[in-house]
């Protein structure tokens, strides 16, 4: 298993309502197109209306490779300075968890 975290800061709220729709197109061809994609959830933050956080898991990283190559993701990677003002990755090692593979 492959996972990571990632904090997104958006520039204003225009910026988050565009993001939050790119995402949900993204995360609809994710769920079309990555079986190696185990977990691909998106949240907003409570008393933060301009930060996301995402949270994938992958069966492995040659899946997470995968999906960084999806025309879908390249899309979003190329295309999200437009809404974004800083992001922060965190990939995370294994741990005891419920619902995801051992």
């Amino acid at each position: 298993m492959f996972a990571l975290v990632v904090k997104f800061t958006l520039i204003d709220q225009d910026a988050a309502n565009a993001f939050d729709q790119v995402v949900a197109d993204l995360v609809a061809q994710i769920t079309e197109h990555e079986p190696g994609t185990l977990v691909y959830a998106t949240h907003t933050v409570d008393g933060e209306p301009l930060s996301r956080i995402f949270y994938e898991v992958y069966a492995d990283r040659a899946a997470f490779e995968a999906h960084e190559q999806q025309p879908h993701t390249r899309a979003f990677l190329d295309g999200r300075s437009k809404f974004v003002d800083s992001a922060r990755v965190e990939f995370l090692g294994d741990a005891p968890a419920k619902g995801l593979p051992a």
